[in-house]
């Protein structure tokens, strides 16, 4: 019924994962040139699909776009409210009181505001590494500190959270907010109620602001499922989770987000200060709302597909690239490969795949804050055919660097 070995042809029409890559991952303009044509480069780098969007959210859009108007816009009935609502009670067993829910263009901007709102000039922001990059950037915004707290990994590539550290960050008397991810992005860990559990203990103990990025929560693997935060923390005041469809479903670009916040003085400064005055693009409303109506088949028929693709992309590294270290995500869409066997000598590992493979890519500690040398993230929401395209690509500079470096050391 859904057709994700199609090969949609993007460029033209100003995607960043065309078009923007060169500022995005290299800080680079158009004067950054590669051995690789722009239309020769296989693209898994930023978390969007290559996919297109469910044909049930599409027929919404068009039936709004025949309406013809698109005036000013804003969330002025309960219509969305229960359809997220009932979609977060199939899924995740999990409601909340309609006045909490809040809007934003996205978690990204939201997370801007929420640090400015929530913490002062001299106060920091606690995240746990590999991190997602715009955690650190929203708090370097605000000129707020910010502490880490690396995860562990066993051989298997599995991570985990340190609590002792963890603890020892959350106890600074500096420490006023802590983003947590979950599922977390990069490393595809869904946490556990266990470790959610001791995770919130720790941050009650110490009265901080939690903000739970959940955007990934429903790209699970299948057998897999996601505890929110807020099923844990039931009565904890400084709590905020976002969520969005956008990630779901493939509808970035449309820029709408749910920021769900209990506590009213919080939730009130959040609306004053909204830059765009409560309003949204009518097309986003609409999707977003046919997303969560009609989207769950494409959804489940989405996560099968992702699931071949993870076994496909393990099954390949380890008959061809034995040394690379890759556990499949537990969520996400996204693999995180320590390749650090594999290429001990090169740091700037997305320069070296888009220079020798052609092969866009994002990895190592300059864009998941610390924690992150010698892995890449490997986005696999994407057809089959092209994973097996990348992964040759990989495959092969690896082995021609080895044999260079190999040669080299023999000719000394």
């Amino acid at each position: 019924m859904y057709n994700f070995d199609e090969i949609i042809d993007r460029r033209g029409t100003n995607a960043l994962n065309t078009d923007g890559f060169r500022g995005y991952i290299f800080h680079a303009g158009p004067e950054k040139v590669f051995p690789y044509k722009d239309e020769e480069f296989v693209r898994m780098w930023v978390a969007d699909m290559e996919f297109g969007v469910a044909p049930e959210i599409l027929d919404a859009m068009r039936q709004r776009l025949d309406r013809r108007i698109f005036g000013y816009t804003g969330v002025y009935d309960s219509g969305y409210y229960q359809s997220f609502r009932r979609w977060c009670l199939d899924h995740y067993g999990w409601e909340f009181p309609q006045e909490e829910l809040c809007f934003s263009p996205g978690i990204i901007p939201a997370i801007y505001q929420l640090v400015e709102s929530l913490t002062a000039p001299n106060e920091k922001v606690l995240i746990n590494t590999p991190a997602y990059g715009y955690f650190l950037h929203a708090a370097e915004y605000s000129g707020r500190g910010v502490l880490h707290s690396p995860l562990t990994r066993n051989e298997k590539g599995e991570f985990f959270l340190d609590y002792e550290d963890f603890e020892r960050q959350c106890a600074d008397t500096k420490c006023k907010l802590v983003f947590w991810c979950n599922p977390h992005n990069p490393t595809g860990r869904i946490w556990t109620e266990e470790e959610l559990r001791r995770a919130a203990a720790i941050m009650e103990k110490y009265n901080l602001w939690v903000v739970s990025d959940e955007i990934h929560c429903d790209l699970t693997r299948k057998g897999k499922s996601h505890t929110p935060m807020a099923k844990i923390m039931t009565d904890y005041p400084k709590l905020i989770t976002c969520m969005a469809p956008t990630k779901t479903f493939n509808l970035a670009g449309l820029a709408f987000s749910n920021i769900i916040i209990r506590d009213p003085a919080t939730r009130k400064e959040f609306r004053d200060r909204d830059k765009l005055f409560g309003m949204v693009n009518p097309l986003s409303l609409t999707a977003a709302k046919a997303a969560y109506d009609k989207g769950g088949p494409w959804l489940e028929a989405l996560r099968g597909y992702l699931d071949g693709n993870f076994a496909f992309v393990k099954e390949f590294l380890t008959l061809e690239l034995p040394q690379a270290v890759m556990n499949i995500s537990e969520a996400t869409y996204l693999a995180w490969v320590d390749l650090g066997k594999c290429l001990p000598d090169v740091e700037d590992l997305p320069g070296f795949f888009a220079n020798e493979a052609g092969v866009l890519l994002e990895g190592g500690n300059g864009l998941f804050v610390g924690n992150a040398s010698g892995y890449i993230r490997l986005n696999l929401a994407m057809p089959r055919s092209i994973i097996q395209t990348g992964l040759e690509r990989i495959r092969d500079s690896i082995r021609k660097h080895r044999a260079a470096v190999s040669h080299s050391d023999t000719g000394r």
